[in-house]
């Protein structure tokens, strides 16, 4: 749920589509925030075009969640 802890980064994660089986393709996007001031947690696919994106709290105030920062590559045109 919404409430879970999401205690570190992503690092170099490939988010494949359910059910899908293989290598990677062009569009399989890879998520990295394994960096100084990284903030990524969590990363669900629901669609091509569509990610759930979960950033983890501030280190000093875990209250809040203002800010983000982390990379995305392996996209295709018009994606």
């Amino acid at each position: 749920g919404s409430e879970d802890i999401i205690a570190g980064n992503v690092s170099k994660y490939t988010v494949l589509p359910a059910g899908y089986c293989g290598q990677p393709k062009k569009g399989h996007l890879t998520f990295d925030a394994c960096f100084e001031s990284g903030n990524l947690g969590r990363v669900d696919h629901i669609t091509e075009f569509e990610y759930d994106l979960f950033i983890r709290p501030d280190t000093c105030n875990p209250r809040f969640r203002v800010w983000f920062n982390f990379t995305v590559e392996n996209v295709k045109e018009s994606q």
